[in-house]
């Protein structure tokens, strides 16, 4: 067994306001200290980020946000530093997610900025990598992976590698109802750390790899029971509060 703590993330995406915020919250966070040995965050949209570190003050429920720029100040209208995440009450935010990558032309050379600018403010980045349908198809998943891996976290000092966590998101698996197999996540995360172990045995033992791609309720305990395995980053399932906290409650079993 791994000393890894599972870590479950709800990313909202473009939902909810911050009165929607609360009322997730105001039930989820009462039960959250029913789920003993994983760590629970939530993702909402930027709005509604200091809403959620509100709510969550004082409980084992984290606070992320689902994107961030890497400069600390400037003429970047629209976007958000990590300064004012922390400000806002973020424990972390997702980078690199497919949907930044596809629809708004993130690079893999802006998230080798992000990723340390995360870490030199304190933020865990939740750094999302996977393939698409085309590429999977095409036996290039294992070349997708280097490949985002190797950039993304290149410019992340060793002794900073631990901080990080990965998300293996198939980019075929996210938002369509098809999900990739046990085996299929097993190997691609088994791959991701081989990736990161090259670069250093100890850190990448360490290192949380999540799941993420259709998880639910019903398959949520399949999916996280390989030791490999450390948890999921869901999308659709964690709108509502009770999906979602039966997705936690699986992580624990």
């Amino acid at each position: 067994m791994s000393d890894r703590t599972p870590l479950v993330a709800a990313n909202w995406k473009l939902h909810k306001t911050r009165s929607e915020t609360e009322e997730f919250l105001d039930w989820f966070v009462p039960r959250a200290g029913e789920v003993d040995g994983v760590e629970l965050v939530v993702c909402p949209p930027a709005t509604a980020l200091a809403t959620a570190a509100e709510r969550c003050t004082g409980s084992p429920v984290r606070v992320a946000a689902q994107n961030m720029h890497q400069e600390p100040v400037g003429a970047f209208t629209g976007e958000v530093s990590a300064g004012m995440l922390v400000d806002a009450g973020a424990w972390g935010t997702i980078l690199g997610h497919s949907e930044r990558r596809q629809l708004f032309c993130e690079t893999d050379e802006a998230l080798a900025a992000k990723v340390p600018a995360a870490l030199e403010a304190g933020l865990v980045p939740i750094l999302c990598v996977g393939e698409t349908e085309a590429q999977r198809d095409g036996g290039q998943t294992g070349e997708v992976l280097h490949t985002q891996v190797e950039a993304d976290l290149a410019r992340v000092d060793v002794e900073r590698l631990g901080g990080v966590v990965i998300a293996y998101e198939p980019v075929w698996a996210i938002g369509t109802g098809r999900t990739a197999t046990v085996e299929q996540a097993t190997e691609a995360i088994e791959l991701i750390r081989d990736l990161l172990a090259a670069r250093d045995a100890s850190a990448a033992e360490g290192i949380r790899i999540l799941y993420g791609g259709s998880v639910k309720p019903d398959n949520a305990s399949e999916l996280m029971e390989p030791a490999a395995i450390d948890g999921a980053l869901v999308g659709g399932a964690s709108l509502e509060a009770d999906d979602f906290f039966a997705i936690c409650a699986a992580a624990a079993r």
